[in-house]
């Protein structure tokens, strides 16, 4: 015990704080409990459903599980970034990053199976014009993986100047796809939101990414090992074609089935095209990718 109040001393002195100020506030603190640390009341009362159908409350459940494995995805990717590259580090982490993945991969059976297809059908028209496309952090967790040119697809590709900024690719990116006609100039509502909550935060985070990505950073390396580039190639496939193909194959189960014509998605894109990642075309490591993957 003395042991113990002698480094409770050093570490407040160290700080030219006074040790007993802290020793007599913990004489009267709460004691803590699991309801409290991990605020399980505030949690289980963010579900607010917009209509009637008891199935509506599984489906904002279910996103909201979501975001919080894409807040934990990003927490390794943003160590990742901020830290000097240490191939033992990076193999762990990515250990971690590809069991995230995968387990935003088979929760998609949450969505395919845990609905009625007729209620979801309907209640689904409340949600116009919101939309998963946009989730901000899937953008975050790209724009720290990779550079943004990276992010372009074949199309837009062609759409870049001669001499293309930072900018430049940022406009022709591949999720505006989703919802831009570059030919008119018209944007849906979802994408027009979008960028006008999300836009120039996400231009200034590309701008600070500049050369610093995990990509970047992973090029600097001389001689990496066979096992680092096949757990990145691991990530790179499972987040950039293995969800976005289960992610379609539920989006199919729902929006077109029993025979009936394709429905639009809530955010009016075309999700048939867009979802596929032959569309998307994302790739955080393009150097790591052979002809036959």
């Amino acid at each position: 015990m003395e042991e113990i109040i002698k480094a409770v001393e050093e570490k407040y002195s160290k700080l030219g704080e006074d040790p007993k100020t802290y020793l007599k506030g913990l004489l009267q603190a709460k004691t803590i409990n699991y309801w409290d640390y991990i605020q399980v009341d505030t949690l289980l009362s963010l579900q607010r459903p917009r209509t009637n159908f008891k199935d509506e409350e599984i489906f904002i459940m279910y996103h909201q599980v979501i975001e919080l494995f894409q807040k934990m995805l990003l927490h390794e990717v943003k160590q990742l970034q901020a830290d000097e590259v240490i191939e033992k580090v990076w193999i762990e982490k990515m250990g971690r990053i590809q069991r995230y993945v995968e387990m935003l991969i088979n929760s998609f059976d949450i969505m395919r199976y845990g609905m009625d297809y007729d209620d979801y059908n309907i209640f689904r028209d409340t949600l116009t014009p919101a939309s998963g496309f946009q989730s901000v952090q899937f953008r975050y967790v790209e724009l720290f993986c990779t550079p943004v040119e990276n992010l372009v697809n074949e199309k837009g590709k062609k759409r870049l100047p001669e001499n293309p900024s930072l900018d430049d690719y940022f406009d022709n990116i591949y999720w505006r796809d989703a919802g831009c006609d570059y030919e008119t100039g018209e944007k849906t509502l979802t994408l027009r939101q979008f960028e006008e909550k999300y836009d120039l935060e996400l231009r200034n985070l590309a701008k600070r990414m500049k050369g610093k990505t995990l990509c970047d950073k992973f090029n600097t390396l001389q001689n990496p090992s066979a096992e680092l580039k096949e757990k990145l190639v691991e990530f790179d496939v499972a987040y950039n074609v293995t969800w976005p193909l289960v992610h379609l194959g539920t989006a199919a189960h729902y929006l077109d089935a029993k025979g009936e014509e394709t429905k639009t998605a809530t955010g009016g894109s075309e999700w048939k095209k867009y979802l596929h990642p032959d569309h998307q075309q994302r790739k955080f490591f393009p150097d790591l990718w052979e002809s036959n993957t």
